[in-house]
């Protein structure tokens, strides 16, 4: 990776290291069925957590979820539930392996260097986790989707761009300025869920992004929410945004409407 992309996602990690602090609440249907799962990828154990619900019958589509700087924790699992309850077997990934979070900066710092650094390794371990997920009864092997926030939307991105066997993927507020798109590579379709008044992603990069995904006519779309900074999925990144002095905050409105976007994204693909 360039050094100002590397740099610029360091500056996002550090935003949002503080917001993984606080967690989430988990209120699961009484119908989820939760686990952790364990599997190996080049000597490295990844720790991963699948939820489905079980009053749901057959085979459905799968979604893994990708975590932020900090590695697997609350909220990306809460993703997960909610996902659950839309009828889906969803997994939470464990990118940096063996459960690893980070406590502070730093630590995130020398979590994800290595990955935006070589986008091959974290494609590595997210296809780890495609495989993991089909050994599932519930999953249907031919109907998988992979979403991202921040440092996990850039890592969703980057591994379609090099060409995982997915549906499509979905990164929220994550990084654009990553791997170059390939027409012999890249097999998903995209979507991208992007705050329009995001500080930490240029218009540069989203002009770049989109000139390269036009350039060799994937299929993708891009959303551009008004008034949302990064992280505005984020309920805890107004509290944040102030104690910091960062420019980030909720953002209700695009939050669900992105969510909503997501949704129409699947419908589209799993049932066409």
């Amino acid at each position: 990776m360039q050094t100002k992309f590397f740099s610029k996602n360091l500056l996002i990690g550090l935003v949002m290291v503080a917001i993984a602090s606080t967690g989430f609440s988990k209120n699961p249907s009484s119908a989820l069925k939760e686990e952790s799962v364990t599997y190996q990828v080049e000597g490295v154990t990844l720790k991963g957590f699948v939820v489905y619900d079980e009053s749901v019958k057959g085979e459905r589509p799968a979604i893994l979820v990708v975590h932020e700087w900090w590695g697997l924790n609350d909220y990306a699992k809460m993703r997960a539930r909610k996902l659950a309850e839309l009828g889906y077997i969803a997994m939470a990934v464990d990118i940096f392996g063996d459960g690893k979070t980070a406590a502070n900066p730093k630590e995130a710092q020398e979590l994800t260097s290595i990955f935006y650094n070589n986008p091959q390794l974290a494609k590595s371990r997210l296809d780890a986790a495609i495989k993991k997920v089909k050994e599932y009864s519930q999953t249907n092997p031919n109907k998988i989707v992979a979403i991202g926030y921040c440092f996990g939307g850039s890592v969703v991105l980057n591994s379609a761009k090099l060409g995982s066997n997915l549906n499509g993927v979905v990164s929220f507020h994550g990084g654009l300025n990553g791997v170059p798109a390939s027409k012999d590579l890249l097999k998903a379709k995209v979507l991208v869920c992007h705050g329009a008044s995001d500080k930490f992603v240029s218009q540069h990069d989203v002009d770049s992004f989109k000139h390269q995904m036009d350039s060799i006519g994937a299929d993708y779309t891009f959303k551009q929410y008004a008034n949302a900074t990064h992280a505005f999925t984020n309920p805890e990144a107004t509290r944040v945004g102030k104690e910091f002095g960062m420019p980030i905050e909720y953002n209700a409105q695009a939050d669900k409407d992105s969510w909503n976007d997501m949704k129409a994204f699947f419908d589209k693909i799993f049932n066409q």
